[in-house]
């Protein structure tokens, strides 16, 4: 997110950084949580771990291309707990005949935003990064360490700090914490943020576009019984620009997931998996 140049931004700056640091609330990544079991897991080595779950991880990024879904994006910029500006956008998500997305907007109010300016950037984590996936393709890029095991709401998981290996000119990375269920071996939930981010140097380049992004946590939820879809993303965090502290809160909804076309075959390693049939469309 960029820092809007105007006027106002430098008064409503100043009432923020006159706020107890306690009202400027933080993306909570423990929520749900239960106590963190250090010990290593029985029956497979965490290396096994990984590699089933980013190979389920890569049948469900196929998969998921065969539903379609609306996603509902709210960014807001807040003093103490009063919204001073919001962006809203309603999109459902469909896709060609050739596979490719397609976002039509169905609600898109005028934008109040008076500080923050949304990027590419930020556009491109809406649609990929904060809906995380983490599948075998994507190994090579990251670093995994093994953290534990936790108990997520009524989920036993296996827990992974993960971070980019190298930071390739161009390319969105995701850094932080994944929570894998013990059972289907999927994410269920993630909770980091993107990388890498143009922070200014005043020593440096005083010009520098600054592009900060917030901490978010992503919750996943299983669709018809088989894949665990993102369903709910939160971030609550305050951006520190050069000119000052910017809080904000942002929320994504992602619902009405509904499988579209025909029976599919979805391919991973040269073995052919069959995608269920489409359920019959509710009246």
């Amino acid at each position: 997110m960029n820092l809007l140049k105007a006027g106002l931004r430098a008064a409503l700056i100043s009432i923020l950084l006159l706020m107890p640091a306690a009202l400027l609330a933080d993306t909570n990544c423990d929520e749900g949580a239960g106590p963190l079991n250090t010990a290593q897991p029985q029956g497979m080595t965490t290396q096994e771990i990984i590699q089933k779950f980013a190979a389920r991880e890569e049948i469900f990024r196929q998969a998921r291309n065969n539903y379609i879904y609306t996603q509902d994006i709210t960014v807001q910029e807040l003093d103490g707990n009063t919204v001073t500006g919001e962006f809203r956008l309603v999109q459902d998500i469909t896709y060609d005949d050739k596979g490719g997305r397609m976002e039509n907007v169905t609600f898109a109010p005028q934008n109040s935003l008076k500080q923050l300016v949304l990027s590419r950037e930020d556009y491109e984590d809406f649609r990929n990064k904060m809906a995380f996936i983490m599948t075998t393709s994507d190994l090579p890029d990251y670093n995994l360490l093994y953290v534990g095991q936790q108990r997520q709401d009524e989920i036993d998981t296996y827990v992974f700090d993960i971070a980019p290996k190298t930071i390739v000119k161009g390319q969105r990375y995701f850094q932080g914490r994944i929570w894998v269920d013990n059972h289907d071996l999927q994410i269920v939930k993630s909770c980091g943020k993107t990388v890498p981010e143009a922070i200014a140097n005043t020593k440096k380049k005083k010009n520098i576009e600054e592009n900060l992004s917030p901490k978010f946590v992503t919750y996943r939820e299983q669709i018809d019984g088989q894949y665990w879809f993102p369903t709910y993303i939160k971030a609550d965090d305050t951006l520190h620009f050069r000119n000052g502290d910017i809080h904000m809160r942002e929320i994504i909804k992602l619902t009405n997931y509904k499988r579209f076309g025909s029976k599919t075959k979805i391919i991973f390693k040269g073995e052919a998996k069959e995608d269920p049939k489409t359920p019959d469309k509710k009246p």
